[in-house]
């Protein structure tokens, strides 16, 4: 009777099994996290130097405009004439074609974004054999007011990464390390790892014992080496979201077809129209016509740029910023996919149109430069890039710490040839 009565007691009433159980709990997560620990550190000791690199240039072309109109003011400030009105954009893309040397195509214009600047036309060389001006991109700048071509520029050059003009510079060295289209793949490998850095970090950083104030802020007066783990961990923890969000629109520019064959696993894409090129004799409208009888039903937008596709000819894709009806949506950016030749709508990108897909593509580029909310984006981006470098540098010197800690301990407690007698 009295044995029935003690198995019938409630055990462990002291509390002490679920404080074991707790106990074994917190070992594995501790056991886990140095799994974690050595992918971090082996990562980030590979990578860090390439993620410090990438950081550094993005972060300098979050400004990559002003950067340019600053450093080329021959290029982009226009001359008014007294009276002058701003021509079409047909005689704009004319007389940039008349410029350009032969067999080379345009891409694109870069539309003034205020009074008194010029169009940016840019050209690329389309064929295989190196063109003759060992340039693949071309920068050819036209009055807006007098259809006069006032500037010109190598943006990219065909194998001396040197003579790229300085932004072009820096566009190749932030997604290809300046290694061609090999260092375009390689980049966009190393940004799928850097996600698997950044989430073991997570793991790393978070607080198994609740202390999430230790975890969050910098301890104050504390030694070099408390501080330099406190900077590393709150740096990586600050930066995580934004760091993510441009380690993805990352692969969207670099692994473009890897990217958008994972997307569609979720939701459709909306393929790019085509069209055939228009019969002999047919009648066909000029630029301006066919950008006016698309603009009917879109009106809103500041013009940003222009881009003719290389793949499709006949296609034309006109983009806009600050559309009014768009606000709602956050992105607010468009752009109609137009039938040069016949004048047509064939497509409207933006968020109110098309799949999950679609939108979450559009907001790639915005995401990536910061433009998606203006200033305050920009300037996140910007200070995200940095955090890569100071990442790494902190990194870095914690592993110091680490082995040096690891090298003293280990002398301390090897027997010396005294003792050892």
């Amino acid at each position: 009777m009295a044995s029935t009565m003690l198995d019938k007691a409630p055990k462990r009433f002291d509390g002490i099994g679920p404080l074991d159980a707790r106990a074994r709990r917190l070992a594995r997560l501790k056991a886990r996290r140095k799994l974690w620990l050595k992918v971090h550190l082996w990562l980030g000791l590979g990578l860090g130097l390439f993620l410090a690199l990438i950081g550094l240039t993005g972060a300098v072309l979050v400004f990559a405009h002003e950067l340019d109109v600053w450093l080329n003011p021959g290029l982009y400030e226009a001359v008014m004439p007294p009276g002058a009105v701003p021509q079409p954009l047909a005689a704009i893309l004319t007389a940039a074609e008349r410029a350009a040397p032969p067999g080379w195509e345009s891409g694109g214009v870069e539309m003034p974004d205020a009074a008194g600047m010029n169009y940016v036309v840019g050209f690329s060389y389309p064929q295989p054999t190196p063109p003759p001006e060992e340039a693949v991109s071309l920068n050819i700048a036209v009055n807006p007011y007098t259809a006069e071509v006032v500037g010109r520029r190598v943006f990219y050059h065909a194998w001396n990464p040197f003579r790229h003009c300085f932004i072009g510079f820096f566009f190749k060295l932030h997604y290809s390390l300046l290694l061609w289209d090999a260092g375009v793949v390689l980049v966009g490998a190393m940004a799928v790892l850097f996600v698997v850095s950044a989430l073991t970090g997570l793991i790393l950083w978070w607080p198994l014992d609740g202390k999430w104030r230790r975890v969050l802020t910098l301890k104050r007066r504390a030694g070099p080496v408390r501080f330099n783990h406190d900077l590393h961990q709150t740096a990586g923890f600050y930066s995580l979201i934004v760091l993510l969000a441009l380690l993805v629109s990352g692969l969207y520019f670099n692994l473009p077809g890897q990217f958008a064959w994972l997307v569609e696993r979720f939701s459709p894409l909306t393929p790019e129209p085509t069209v055939s090129a228009p019969a002999p004799y047919a009648p066909q409208v000029d630029l301006d016509t066919a950008l006016a009888q698309a603009r009917v039903g879109y009106p809103g937008g500041v013009p940003q740029f222009y881009m003719f596709s290389a793949h499709t000819k006949g296609l034309f894709r006109a983009c806009y910023r600050d559309v009014p009806d768009l606000g709602p949506y956050v992105l607010d950016s468009r752009c109609l996919v137009i039938d040069r030749h016949r004048g047509q709508l064939l497509q409207v990108q933006d968020p109110a149109h098309g799949s999950g897909g679609d939108v979450f593509m559009q907001w790639q580029w915005p995401v990536h430069s910061g433009q998606v909310f203006g200033w305050t984006g920009r300037i996140l981006v910007c200070l995200t890039g940095l955090a890569c470098p100071l990442l790494f540098a902190t990194g870095l010197v914690r592993w110091q710490q680490k082995r040096r800690a690891a090298h003293g301990k280990t002398q301390r407690t090897r027997p010396s040839f005294h003792t050892s007698l």
